[in-house]
Formats: structure tokens, sequence, C-alpha cells
């Protein structure tokens, strides 16, 4: 006999429900912005349609399964004596085409989808609008901007305007920035939600990221990707100005009196926490592809020199004689060698004798 205090089908939707509107309520009174699906970057914003989309194709599998579940679990229970019962029933060609169709028609639209938006929200690829129906003027030019992760902060250099700040970002809105990314020591992401999504920057590599920022405010950005003792402090702000603001802000940044110069850099690349927001109103040529190949300390071969040695078969130890001769004629500065062109059983002649940097004979 049933219960007739049990809940019916029709109660447990109605209070569910309920409950549903409930959290809608308090989440659209609270004043709640989901940042990352409303960002006022392109780029960003298109990243956010794109989870709106794959999130409800996959509720479209999601959502009946559970509701089945709960109707089945309601339907079949053990009191429900009225309820069908069939224990040779083992297969049906309506139920599988149900069954594996539609979530075999969803991985093909979400494939599709993912494809499609791959290529279109590539980071190395140049914009092609500012904002939906808005494409890049053809006499706009990028802003650039050389990102350097440092432990525990962000150095932002500026090429074309020849400063630089520490987690510190400022660009004009509705202009495309493009960003040059590397680290000096360990793997970060450089990610700032109202922007574009997420991007790595590696030690000796560089990643890129072409975006936008459409409405004017300071935004947050840090690292998503755990890179020590400092991490958690490892933040910036990023500031989407109007064109008059920006020169303002520019002219402000060119009244320091700092210089970012090659030592200046490897004192600011040692790890330090909660790091001020500093200017420079000057940068030494060619810094970030110093940063990038690992030799900002000119005691050091750039990995680029490395590579086109090797690339050309190596220089053997009679060719490594011109790198042991002392740098910049000082004997007191010795020479480098890299170690890559030796192997460890190899011997230095007599006619390498002196101080070498990067290679030790056995």
């Amino acid at each position: 006999m049933l219960n007739p205090q049990a809940p019916t089908p029709m109660s447990i939707a109605r209070r569910f429900l309920q409950a549903a509107v409930l959290l809608i309520a308090t989440a659209v009174l609270s004043g709640c912005n989901l940042l990352v699906l409303n960002p006022p970057g392109d780029v960003a914003a298109r990243q956010g349609q794109l989870i709106i989309v794959a999130t409800v194709l996959m509720l479209i599998v999601i959502v009946p399964v559970i509701a089945l579940t709960l109707l089945f679990a309601w339907r079949y229970r053990a009191s429900n004596r009225e309820a069908t019962y069939k224990p040779d029933w083992d297969h049906s060609t309506q139920l599988e085409l149900v069954i594996w169709g539609i979530p075999l028609l969803i991985i093909i639209a979400l494939g599709a989808i993912t494809w499609i938006s791959t290529h279109l929200l590539d980071p190395f690829r140049p914009l092609d609008r500012i904002s939906e129906g808005r494409p890049v003027p053809a006499d706009v030019k990028p802003l650039e901007i050389q990102v350097v992760a440092l432990d525990w902060k962000w150095l932002f250099v500026y090429p074309e305007e020849g400063v630089a700040t520490v987690n510190e970002i400022a660009v004009p809105v509705d202009r495309p920035v493009h960003f040059s990314i590397t680290s000096s020591s360990v793997m970060n992401t450089f990610y700032v939600p109202a922007l574009a999504g997420m991007i790595y920057g590696m030690p000796g590599m560089k990643s890129e990221l072409n975006a936008v920022i459409n409405a004017p405010g300071v935004y947050d950005g840090f690292s998503a990707n755990y890179s020590g003792a400092g991490f958690s402090h490892m933040r910036f702000k990023f500031h989407g100005m109007s064109d008059a603001d920006y020169q303002h802000w520019l002219n402000d940044v060119r009244t320091s009196e700092l210089s970012l110069t090659r030592a200046a850099y490897l004192e600011l690349e040692k790890p330090s926490e909660r790091e001020p927001v500093r200017h420079f109103a000057r940068v030494d040529n060619g810094l970030f592809d110093a940063v990038l190949n690992r030799c900002v300390d000119t005691d050091r071969l750039c990995a680029n020199a490395m590579m086109a040695i090797d690339s050309t078969g190596g220089l053997g130890l009679e060719g490594l004689k011109p790198l042991a001769q002392p740098r910049r004629g000082d004997p007191r500065l010795g020479a480098y060698v890299s170690a890559a062109v030796c192997s460890v059983n190899d011997s230095v002649p007599q006619s390498l004798a002196g101080p070498v940097i990067g290679m030790k004979a056995p």
C-alpha cells in the first residue's frame, strides 16, 4: 500500500523549481557579474560565448539523464506494485538510437565548434575586428608590449615607446594589442580575464597574444600557474584608457628617474614578493631578446647564437679558439664557451688554456 505522506513527482518538481527560481533571483538581486562570461574584451567575450555554447550542448544530455534517473528511481521503487515488470527485456533498437545518436551528434557539433574557434581565436593570429561589427581600421597598428614573468612580479616593456613598468599595464581602448610573452625562470601564465584567456610564458620561448579591450576601466591580471612561494601575490593592474588618458600615462612614466639597463634587470630578476608598481623611463635596446635568449648577463652565450653554431655542425674543439679569447679584450673577464659543443669525454687542448666559462676539462 502506498504511503500517503510520501512526496509525489509533482511535489518534487515543484520544490526543485522553487529552489531554482530562488537561486536565480538571489544572483540577479546581488548584482552578480561573472567577468569570464561578460568581459569587456572582444577576444574574452568570444571565448565566453564558446563556454556557454559548449555547456548548453552538453546539458542536452546531462539534464535528461538526471531527470530520467529521478523518474526511474521513483517509478520503479519497491513500493510501486503497478510498475511494468519485464525481467527478460534486453534490447530496444529505438532506445539504442536515442542513447547513441544524440551524444554522437553533440560530439560532432562540439568538434566542429572547437575546430573553428581554435583557428579564429588563435592567440598568434592578428585581430580582424575590434568588436562585433567593427573591423580593425586599415591604418591602425597594434600596440607592442613585451611581457616577462619574473619571480614573483611582472615586467612590461613598451619597445616603441622606450619605457617599461613593473606590475602595471596601460593600453588604449579599442586598439589592438600584440603581446610577446616569456619568462625568466619557471613557467607562468599571463592572464587578464577581462582581456583574453591565459597564455603560458616559458623561459627561452616566446608566446604571443593578440587582444583588445573595449571598455575603460581597471582590471586584474595575474599568473594562473603555480610558480613558488610568492605566487599568491604575483598580480598586476591592467588599465583600459582613452587615447588622451593613455598619452598622459605615458608622459607620467617618462618622468621617472629609473632606467632599465641590463644591470638593473639582473637586480630586478632576483626573487622578491609584493613588489610595488615601478616605472622606467628608459630601456636598454634589445633587452627582451636578451631575456628570451638567456643572455642578459653578457657572460653568457645567447641561446640563438648556440643554435646557429649547432645548425652548422658545431665548432669542434679547434673552432672554440675565438670563443676562448677574453671578452671585450679584458683578461679579467675570462672567456665563454658553450658546453653544448663538447662531450664530457673531450679534453681541452693547451691552446685553449685560460679561464673558460661553460666548459671544464675532465
